[in-house]
């Protein structure tokens, strides 16, 4: 193999495991992490994998490099302009793959923390929203920029108005501007900041907290939160005291009181 494709060799998405902890690292930091097909394709294999290894509690996505992710590759995209249809069919498929990962992430029986050092724009700030936590290092940025060249973050926008307050969301679209870690957290967007370069530490603190956790217990309520969230208030009571009244009756939460109560540990069955 000549010199010329050995950093294409890599693999987009690097997977490293350990103590019930799956961590997902975006790795083209030479092209600034872009969600391109094959990196969408990686992310998307890597979920459904998870999503069916039982042994994983908590997953991190972190990146290599300054930056988290830029978002769209528009170099891979902006070529297909000059399809007959003037890119309107591949448009319409890069965004439909890449809204569905985002959903996958939602879907995931297990909890996603999001470890962002650098700057995480456009779908690359979508991808941190998506996320059920996020950690971010001190010099960490964030920003949905495209109004500034005449494409508004639509995408990105679903998974942001989801995490933060109509008007912190509209602030972020309307203005594209860069946002700091700190002010981020503040927003909702991030759950904390930590000093540059932890970020990644930070997050598997979480993950730790996390895996100890019952796994059923966990997938459980992950799923009903996201479930309840689209909802009226009154569906959305019925539907979380009928998903209360099942865990209720489940193995681990039998175990869980009894342990409460006869004061020691309890041993989770998954």
């Amino acid at each position: 193999m000549n010199a010329h494709h050995k950093p294409d060799a890599a693999p987009f998405l690097l997977r490293g495991d350990e103590a019930g902890i799956a961590t997902l690292t975006l790795n083209r930091p030479q092209a600034r992490n872009p969600l391109s097909e094959a990196m969408l394709a990686a992310l998307s294999e890597a979920f459904t994998a998870i999503a069916a290894d039982r042994s994983v509690k908590a997953v991190i996505l972190a990146a290599a490099g300054p930056v988290f992710s830029a978002g769209h590759d528009l170099k891979e995209m902006t070529p297909h302009r000059a399809d007959p249809d003037r890119g309107r069919a591949y448009f319409a498929d890069i965004l439909g793959r890449c809204s569905a990962m985002m959903q996958q992430i939602t879907a995931l029986p297990q909890p996603v923390i999001a470890a962002v050092e650098g700057t995480a724009t456009a779908a690359g700030c979508q991808l941190v929203a998506s996320c059920d936590l996020a950690v971010a290092g001190s010099d960490a940025r964030f920003c949905t920029p495209g109004v500034h060249i005449g494409l508004f973050c639509s995408t990105p926008m679903v998974a942001l108005s989801r995490n933060l307050s109509a008007k912190h969301a509209m602030e972020m679209l309307l203005l594209g501007e860069m946002v700091p870690a700190a002010e981020a957290v503040r927003m909702g967007l991030v759950n904390r900041a930590v000093p540059a370069g932890e970020a990644l530490a930070e997050a598997g603190r979480l993950a730790a907290i996390i895996a100890s956790k019952s796994a059923a217990t966990v997938k459980t309520g992950k799923r009903a939160f996201y479930e309840q969230r689209e909802m009226g208030l009154k569906a959305a009571y019925d539907h979380a005291s009928a998903v209360m009244v099942e865990n209720m009756l489940a193995r681990d939460a039998e175990e869980g009181i009894g342990a409460f109560m006869e004061k020691r540990a309890p041993i989770w069955e998954s």
